[in-house]
């Protein structure tokens, strides 16, 4: 099962991408190295509510 999860940036805590991930495979909160358009960088995002 899919769900859509939100990634928010660690250090301006914008909200910026919207994924899904499959919860059966990885029930962890996801982390990822995106590009934050608000601190102009690439910053670690973590996966929200």
């Amino acid at each position: 099962m899919r769900t859509r999860i939100t990634l928010a940036c660690t250090e301006c805590k914008q909200r910026n991408y919207n994924t899904m991930k499959d919860k059966k495979e990885h029930p962890e909160r996801m982390e990822t190295k995106k590009y934050c358009e608000f601190c102009k960088a690439h910053t670690l995002h973590k996966e929200t509510k």
